[in-house]
């Protein structure tokens, strides 16, 4: 404080033949501090301020040209993607691809919707729900416009097993020369470790009520009977699948019964075999095919609290997802 007070006394402020100087000195010290706490709350919020505004115009530079489109209600294209692992908890589930389709279906602006695809495969449900959900949304529209909405698949690197599922509902697909698409089939992933426990000494006590409840067990013998019963419900399953694309394709199949045993080809040998119509983009679609070559991505992104929860539980979902194909869950891929 010393040098507060000479400073003072040195300006005058204070004086020290003063019986009351000290508290004139402690005042005007406090005074000192509210005036500087002050001054750093209008800098804070000066600096809240801007970044706010900074936030503000990237949000703004981002969207600003969807929303002009959909604004000043010009034609344009609806992207939808269907990027990984078709399945409930991933970003190309059902109810992602299904939300976002329905918004595109739903603005007045859309002239043509393009799925662009580059998945794997995943969940026969999962799969079959956009499939069944795409050919509803065209029937509903037609009914409600009197005219098509057409419906573009667009395979990127892959377009296979689910993928493929998805896009067998679309009007016409269209895959790059080098893109992989097809693996028309089923499977279902398992082990066998009974003759290891065997060779160790192990016993495996699994208790169950019903005699097949533990059909799916890598650690107890797999009796012939129920091998058996796994390859019924995997060739019904194949079976939907194959309805799916012959509905989907029709007459424009080529070949014979190679196109529904799980192989897959390159784009150019599905544009050969009519599991697709033609080379094309998304971009090429746009501009070629639905004639607005504005497009507008409608596709769901995840939140903030989903992307938290996400990385949360990522290890966990990591280690439930290996023991769920282990004990040998179905899957279109």
């Amino acid at each position: 404080m010393n040098w507060k007070f000479w400073k003072r006394r040195k300006d005058g402020l204070i004086d020290p033949q003063d019986p009351q100087w000290e508290r004139t000195l402690m005042g005007q010290l406090a005074a000192d501090y509210i005036r500087e706490r002050r001054q750093r709350r209008r800098w804070g919020n000066l600096f809240k301020l801007l970044l706010v505004g900074y936030l503000f115009a990237v949000l703004l530079a981002v969207y600003s040209e969807d929303l002009a489109e959909r604004v000043s209600g010009e034609g344009h294209t609806a992207l939808v993607r269907v990027d990984g692992l078709i399945a409930a908890d991933a970003e190309a589930s059902a109810d992602r691809v299904v939300a976002a389709l329905r918004k595109a279906f739903e603005d007045k602006a859309t002239k043509g919707v393009i799925l662009r695809i580059n998945s794997p495969g995943g969940s026969p449900v999962q799969a079959g729900y956009i499939n069944d959900e795409v050919r509803r949304l065209k029937e509903k529209y037609r009914e409600e416009h009197d005219k098509e909405m057409p419906v573009y698949a667009v395979a990127m690197d892959l377009c296979a097993s689910g993928g493929y599922y998805v896009a067998v509902a679309a009007d016409e697909i269209y895959v790059d020369k080098a893109s992989l698409i097809g693996s028309i089939g089923v499977r279902i992933d398992s082990f066998g470790f009974d003759k290891v426990l065997e060779d160790l000494g192990v016993e495996r006590r699994l208790m169950t009520a019903g005699e097949n409840k533990g059909i799916l067990d890598p650690f107890s013998p797999m009796s012939e009977a129920q091998r058996a019963f796994i390859q019924d419900v995997l060739d019904q399953l194949h079976q939907q699948f194959i309805a799916a694309v012959q509905a989907g394709r029709g007459d424009r199949l080529e070949g014979g019964d190679e196109i529904f045993s799980g192989l897959f080809w390159s784009g150019e040998q599905g544009v050969e075999l009519g599991l697709a119509d033609g080379l094309g983009s998304a971009g090429y679609v746009a501009r070629e095919l639905v004639g607005a070559e504005t497009v507008v991505d409608y596709t769901q992104e995840w939140d903030l609290v989903e992307r938290l929860s996400k990385q949360m539980g990522a290890t966990a979902a990591s280690a439930l997802r290996g023991l769920v194909e282990a004990l040998g869950a179905p899957a279109v891929r």
